[in-house]
This record gives structure tokens, sequence and C-alpha cells, in this order.
């Protein structure tokens, strides 16, 4: 096994300022310094969202996978044979662990970092009252609005990024490092897990004619509080969205918010969970459920990828 979860991703972009104030109002603590802004999850100690100022258009810069240093060099010379490369650190990044380009060209960096302390459990789990199945009795679900907190993204889940051929990455991605294909649907969209204890998906990828950044999915505690964010982010932003609903693949439930250049941000909790990846048997799902069980109507470009295209996403929902 070598590569683990999701540690980070790495976005260029035109303007920090817009990128403070999404991922500020979406719940993160940031912070400037020499030309980036750095985002990190309140709990944790370590950014897990980093942009870069200055770019014509946004673009997705890297990835930072969380990788067992034992399998890196076995990594690289499985990369080489399926396409891929090794490379040296981008400037001003540090060459630690290992850097490599997809047969794409997506760069990749697979990081020796520990990993992050477990998450402290709800006070109160979420419960549902059913047709037989009485299990919340003497208390009200709900609190007053006052009285509740706005849900805070506790951990990057995981990263959907565009592909020009999906069998290829996938291929790429679980035979040089590790991951396993948890399900997929046809050619045009399929989930990454790591081997052992792992969110359903920590990677997948979309069907597209480049490579670019879809979403980065974060966790919160349970469906109220994807509600709850969701719908302060759309507020604060004033840009597209898409949710409530819960998805066939994974099992979770979402809300998308769609950033200041075009690509998405996700609210998720009740992933499914794949604690040995030898006991999972991948689905090759319909198209009909590549997206979600239910929902809202999926917006006209929510699987469009903006980086190849020939005009740059407008923060008023149209290009330029």
């Amino acid at each position: 096994m070598t590569v683990s979860s999701t540690y980070a991703y790495t976005l260029e972009v035109p303007d920090l300022a817009a990128g403070e104030k999404f991922y500020g109002d979406a719940g993160f603590q940031t912070r400037r310094e020499d030309g980036r802004l750095y985002c990190r999850c309140p709990g944790q100690d370590r950014d897990c969202v980093v942009l870069i100022g200055g770019a014509p258009r946004k673009r997705l810069h890297h990835l930072t996978l969380r990788a067992d240093p034992a399998g890196l060099d076995t990594a690289a010379a499985k990369a080489e044979t399926l396409g891929g490369r090794q490379t040296s650190a981008p400037q001003g990044f540090d060459d630690d662990g290992l850097w490599l380009t997809d047969p794409h060209g997506m760069l990749v960096h697979l990081a020796d970092v520990p990993p992050d302390p477990p998450l402290i459990p709800a006070k109160s789990p979420f419960a549902i009252n059913q047709p037989g199945r009485t299990v919340r009795t003497g208390r009200s679900a709900m609190l007053a609005r006052e009285q509740t907190e706005l849900a805070r993204p506790m951990r990057l889940g995981h990263v959907l990024v565009f592909s020009p051929d999906v069998d290829r990455s996938v291929q790429f991605y679980t035979q040089a490092l590790g991951l396993g294909l948890s399900d997929r649907a046809r050619d045009v969209i399929a989930f990454c897990c790591a081997r052992r204890n792992s969110d359903h998906h920590i990677l997948a990828f979309a069907k597209s004619n480049g490579v670019g950044f879809h979403h980065g999915s974060f966790q919160v505690t349970d469906p109220d509080d994807v509600g709850r964010a969701g719908a302060a982010l759309l507020e604060k932003s004033g840009r597209g969205d898409w949710g409530f609903g819960r998805h066939t693949i994974g099992s979770n439930y979402f809300h998308y918010i769609q950033d200041p250049w075009g690509s998405w941000f996700e609210y998720y909790t009740d992933m499914d969970y794949i604690d040995d990846y030898a006991l999972w048997t991948p689905t090759n799902y319909g198209m009909e459920d590549s997206l979600a069980n239910w929902g809202p109507p999926v917006p006209e470009d929510f699987v469009h990828n903006y980086e190849v295209d020939e005009q740059p996403f407008n923060a008023g929902g149209a290009t330029q």
C-alpha cells in the first residue's frame, strides 16, 4: 500500500482576495503569506487547501496525497512504466517525498506526513425515528436557530479531478500508487479508495477533454450540518449550487457550492467506509446513478471543465 488518503490540493487562481472570502465564508481558518493563501479546517494543525495568486485563470497546480515512504521507490518505478514520470518539486515547494506527473501531465506530490488525529465524535449522534423503530425519545432533535452553531469543515475527505481518459487514470493510480477502484459509471466517472480503512473514495476522476480540478469535499457531522453549511455558504457566495441531495455511489449526503472560478466545493457526511478493500466488490453503475440517487436538477455546468475551456469562468456564472 502506498497512498492512504488525500492530504491537500493546490490551485493557481487570479485573485487571492476572492479565495480568502470564499474559504473564510466556508468555515476555514486562512492566512496569506508570500502570494499564497493557506486554508485549514478548524481544529487541524495543517493546511489542506493552498491558493497561489496571480494566475491568469484558475488551474489545478497539484494534489498532495499522504503516502507510506516505504513504497515511494516502487511507486516511482511503476509510474514510469504506466506513462507517468518522476519530477522535481515546483519552485517554492519542499522537495520531500515523491513528485510525479501522471500520464496526463497532472502533478502529484506523495508526501510522508503523519496521520491526522482521530475526529472527536459528536456529542449527540444523529438519530432518526422510523416506522417501527423509534430511537429518539423524550427530546427534540432540533434546537432553535439562535442556539445552533454553524457547521465547520472537519477534514478534507476527497478530491475529484477531470481526466481525458478515466480508464487510464484508474490504471495509473491503482497500479502505481496503490489505490483501489471502489466503483465507477462506465468510462465517465470512477472512484478510488485506499486499501485499508478508507472512505469510499479519496480520489475520483470525471471524463473531460483535459485535466482540471472539479471539487474538494469536506466532512461535516451530519445531514443537518450539510444543509445548514451549504445554505449559509450559498447565501454568502451568491453563486451556483447543487444540493441538498444524496449520492448513490458512496451513499453520502451532499451540497455543492460553486467557487469563484467555476469549480465546486462540497460539504458531505455519511459516506460508505471500506475497512478492507480485499472484501469490497466494485460496481459499474449506469449513468442514471453516476451523480445522485436523489436531489435537485444538476446545474448545466456541473461537469464543465473551465480549465480547458477557451473562455474563462466569471463570478456571475457565465463565460466571459
